[in-house]
This record gives C-alpha cells, structure tokens and sequence, in this order.
C-alpha cells in the first residue's frame, strides 16, 4: 500500500495525459452510443413506414375488390333476368364490338383478382390488378350506355315482335297462378322465338330454369 502511495506521489503527474484519454475513450463511446440509438430510431421509423405501407395497400387492394365486385353484381342483373336482356340485347351481342371489349375486360380483371387482399405483394401486381378493374368498370358502363341507347333498333320490326312476344311467353313461364303444362310451354316457345336473335348466357338459362324446374320437369305438354 505505502508502494501505491509512493508512486503516486511521484507520478501524479499522469493523471493529467491520463485523465484526457480517459475523456477521449468516454467521448467516443458516448458519440458509438448516439449514432447506434440513431441507427435504431431509423431502423425503428423504416419498419414502420413499411408496415403502414402494406397496410395502405392491403387497404387499397380490398377497395379494388370492392369495386369489382360491384361492376360484377351490375352484370348479373343482366344475367340473372332475361326480361332484361331482351330489353337490352346489345348486352350479350358478341357482334358488338364494345360489348366484346366488356367481356375482355371482365376475364381480365376476374383472372387478377386476389383470392384474399394479402395475396397482392408488390406495387406492379397492384398496378396490374388497378388498371384491370378500372379497364373493366370503364368497359362496362360504355357498354351499358350503349346497349340503353340502342335499345332494339338494330332489330327488324319482325324481329322486334319476336322479342316482345318472348317477353311475354317468359313472364306466363314464370307467373306461379299459371298451371305446369301452360308454364312449361311458354317456356319453350319463349326460347324458340328468342333462337337466332338473342344468346341468352349459360347463368341466364340457369336461373330461368331454375325458377321453373318443376314444371321443366312435369309431363310434356302438347304444342
């Protein structure tokens, strides 16, 4: 102990260069431990950033399926009721040039649709699907415009009364007062006066049938 004591009574001069190294190593630690709490506040603000990112998209995404589902709940009015269609052919008219656009744009946007909005991952796959839905809401409302504007003007007047007299066939078809045999047989003259003139879509057909499965099914009526 007196050995410690002696020294430094003798060298108590070090503790001057000794005490700025020491300041210099505490500076330096000091400034290590600013630029790592830096470094975790930016990593920290990063992950946030892209967690908020993804959840923007997420959100994004779900809209998108949102409006589409819309533009395809406008189309199945159409499918689902032939009294419309025969209203509006142009609808299911394959010669018309802005209703095959229509179609295009529904397969196309039905082949991008997400199963759940997660599944979309990357700004080009939501860019994709984005156009694909507007393309498809825009095809469909140019579509419908022209279908109410046209009517069935393109149709003879021969042609016209077909229409009118399948409209009404359908409607015997499907009013319950009427019997089997009366049902079943303006249904089937319903889609003879409709051959040729209008393609009714495999939904349209289903969910005529179905309404009239019964007497579809009943004993043939005489014609």
């Amino acid at each position: 102990m007196d050995q410690f004591f002696d020294f430094l009574r003798h060298y108590w001069w070090l503790a001057f260069p000794l005490s700025g190294v020491a300041g210099g190593w505490a500076r330096q630690w000091s400034k290590a431990s600013e630029r790592r709490h830096r470094r975790r506040v930016e990593l920290y603000k990063l992950k946030n950033q892209a967690v908020q990112a993804e959840q923007a998209s997420q959100s994004e995404v779900a809209a998108l399926v949102a409006a589409h589902d819309a533009v395809n709940r406008r189309w199945l009015d159409y499918e689902l009721d032939v009294g419309k269609l025969i209203d509006f052919p142009v609808m299911t008219d394959v010669r018309e040039p802005l209703t095959v656009a229509f179609l295009r744009a529904k397969k196309a946007a039905d082949g991008l649709r997400p199963a759940a909005p997660g599944d979309i991952t990357t700004p080009a796959r939501l860019a994709e699907y984005r156009s694909a839905v507007n393309a498809f809401e825009l095809a469909f409302d140019v579509a419908e415009r022209e279908a109410k504007r046209i009517k069935d003007h393109n149709f003879s007047e021969l042609e016209r009364q077909r229409l009118s007299t399948a409209r009404k066939l359908l409607n015997i078809a499907s009013d319950t007062a009427a019997t089997p045999a009366e049902r079943q047989t303006a249904y089937k003259r319903a889609r003879r006066e409709l051959d040729g003139l209008i393609v009714l879509p495999e939904a349209t057909v289903a969910a005529l049938e179905g309404k009239i499965a019964g007497e579809l099914n009943a004993p043939r009526a005489s014609e």
